[in-house]
This record gives C-alpha cells, sequence and structure tokens, in this order.
C-alpha cells in the first residue's frame, strides 16, 4: 500500500488572492514528483496588506486557528515577512512552524558574507531590524531599504521592477551586500529577472522556508519509514 503523501501548507496572512497566486506561482520548482505536497491558501481573516505592526498583531490568532484547523498537514509556513504570530502557531500545534524571514535570513548567510533587504517601507525596517536584533544575525546585515510600495503593489509590472531594481543596485553597490532577500513575499515574481540584472544571489523568502519545509517533512518521512521496517523485522 503506498504512503500517504506528506502536505506543506504555506499561508499567505493578509487577504489579497493575487499575493497568495504569486507565492503559489514562485514555488512551482519545489513541487518535485513524490515529494510532499505544497497547497496554498489565503488568510480570509487577514487585512489586505500586513504593512504595521498592527496588522503582525491582528493577524496571530487567526493564523493559530486557520493552522489548527489544518493540523492535519505535516509543516505550516507563514508566508509574510514579519514573520506574525510565528511562536503561538509553534506552541499550538506542536509540528514544524517556518517563518519566511528567518529562513530568508539563514539562507542568505550560507549565500554571501553580508546581506541586503529590499523592505516595502520605512516603518519596515524598523520592524526587521528589531527580529535580526532578536535572532542574532544583525551583524551580517549590510543594510536594508525601502522601495516605498504597498504589498497590492508588489507583484506590479515594470514601474515597480525598476523601483525594486534601482534599491538592490543601491544595496549592492553602495551598502556592499552580496546576496539580497526581498523583504515581502507579495515580490516573488521578480525574483529571477532581479537576480540577472543585478548579477548577485537574490532569495525569494517563502522559497527559502518551504526549501527548509521540505527537508523537514522529507527526513520525518524517512524516520517513520525506518522505524516502521525496524518494527516488521
Amino acid at each position: 500500500m503506498a504512503a500517504e503523501r506528506s502536505t506543506i501548507l504555506v499561508i499567505n496572512p493578509n487577504s489579497n488572492p493575487a499575493v497568495t497566486a504569486g507565492i503559489c506561482e514562485a514555488l512551482e520548482p519545489l513541487r518535485l514528483g513524490g515529494g510532499p505536497e505544497i497547497l496554498c491558501e489565503t488568510l480570509a481573516e487577514g487585512p489586505f496588506g500586513i504593512e504595521s505592526q498592527a496588522d503582525i498583531e491582528a493577524v496571530t490568532l487567526p493564523l493559530r486557528d486557520l493552522i489548527l484547523q489544518r493540523r492535519e498537514a505535516d509543516a505550516f509556513v507563514i508566508a509574510c515577512y514579519s514573520d506574525p504570530g510565528l511562536q503561538v502557531c509553534r506552541e499550538a500545534i506542536g509540528k514544524p512552524v517556518f517563518g519566511i524571514q528567518a529562513c530568508a535570513v539563514l539562507t542568505a548567510a550560507m549565500r554571501g558574507d553580508r546581506f541586503g533587504v529590499i523592505a516595502l517601507g520605512e516603518a519596515s525596517i524598523r520592524r526587521h531590524l528589531r527580529y535580526l536584533r532578536q535572532i542574532g544575525l544583525i551583524a551580517r546585515l549590510a543594510g536594508e531599504r525601502s522601495a516605498a510600495l504597498s504589498v497590492a503593489e508588489t507583484g506590479e509590472g515594470g514601474q515597480t521592477f525598476e523601483r525594486l531594481l534601482n534599491v538592490g543596485s543601491a544595496l549592492r553597490d553602495y551598502d556592499g551586500a552580496d546576496v539580497l532577500i526581498l523583504g515581502c513575499a507579495g515580490m516573488a515574481s521578480h525574483r529571477s529577472a532581479l537576480e540577472q540584472r543585478l548579477g548577485i544571489p537574490v532569495i525569494d523568502p517563502t522559497q527559502a522556508a518551504v526549501a527548509m519545509a521540505l527537508g523537514s517533512v522529507q527526513i520525518e518521512r524517512a524516520a517513520h519509514r525506518a522505524d516502521a521496517w525496524a518494527a516488521s523485522a
């Protein structure tokens, strides 16, 4: 009898379905044959864009409740760069829950010496710096600069891309970043083009988090298979 397929649930905490669609499309390269299923869901109770501390606090309990409703999933990814509700959700479910900011920073630290972050706005930068201090990686930050965008604008076309490109160029040329992080899940559609134009690695945080979730789920799955084999031997 075939083993049941593992599932990773990626939750967009804002209520903008276009952002969820962009995230889902960016994760397509990680959907491997025979590997865990990667599902994306929008938090209906969330604001249209998470752009303030109040927005972050407002989605914490709805995120927890949604994760508990989807408890059959093997791992969860909170697809907002401020990692809202991360510790509350981990405490509630007892399964792997990944925040995309922490995963992006750890990935960037493995790809280069000093990373730069393209943020939505100035208020985002203050929140991100607090978090970097909390997780002990502030020393690896080359700089963080604002693209002066709303969440709704991040997935749009040429003008948004040019703004991200200008900010990324400044982080590379003036701040000394040798790897960049997109500071919002909604920027995912621009990752590849930015990397090609800038000539340095560009990390999409949701891809980074799902890659870690895949590793966690596959290792756990292999351990269960080994335990089952040992029990039947």
